[in-house]
């Protein structure tokens, strides 16, 4: 199985409020990321909290178990995949699909259809790309597991992407959503436009 990690530990400064609770649809980025990442093969879901963490975590009503707590996260998104991982030490994954909470407007379609491509072509690395462009989420293989806590902090994961181009596999998609960074309100605004089914 896989596990869903949803990477939402930043401070949202730009925002001025946390991602993980900005409304979309009839919920929160948050809660669409957690209801689009369920499938038979993904069976664990680590939600990565770090600044704000009580107020999300009380508000998006959260089981503890899913939440793994950074405290390192102004080091950047590379310190919340490593704590995401080792909430995962004690849990046999096949990989996992990483979903920052700021890259929301993705369906379950899209998820699904990365998920069987990770499993049917058996490589290290499956994302998606919109008119060429990689985006969001990335499925990466547990063989990866360890470098990607070694990565250097200022590459973080693309550093692992880079250094495995060949065992990379692109999903075209028509869905803009995994290029589109929501950090902040002009960008908010834009997602209005952009609603997966």
């Amino acid at each position: 199985m896989l596990a869903a990690v949803i990477l939402s530990a930043g401070a949202s400064s730009r925002m001025g409020r946390p991602k993980a609770l900005l409304p979309y649809r009839e919920g929160t980025f948050l809660e669409h990321l957690m209801e689009v990442t369920r499938h038979p093969r993904i069976g664990v879901t680590r939600v990565v909290l770090g600044a704000g963490a009580e107020v999300i975590r009380a508000i998006a009503k959260l089981d503890p178990s899913i939440v793994a707590l950074n405290p390192e996260w102004e080091q950047g998104q590379l310190s919340s995949i490593c704590a995401g991982l080792r909430s995962l030490e004690e849990i046999d994954t096949d990989g996992i699909v990483l979903c920052p909470v700021d890259h929301p407007l993705v369906s379950a379609r899209l998820v699904s259809d990365l998920v069987e491509r990770f499993y049917d072509h058996k490589k290290a690395i499956v994302l998606p790309t919109y008119n060429g462009r990689r985006g969001h989420p990335v499925i990466f293989s547990n063989a990866l597991f360890s470098e990607l806590q070694a990565a250097p902090a200022d590459k973080g994961a693309r550093s692992v992407v880079w250094a495995h181009a060949d065992d990379v596999l692109e999903v075209p998609t028509d869905e803009e959503g995994v290029v589109l960074n929501i950090n902040d309100p002009d960008m908010l605004k834009r997602a209005s436009d952009t609603d997966p089914k």
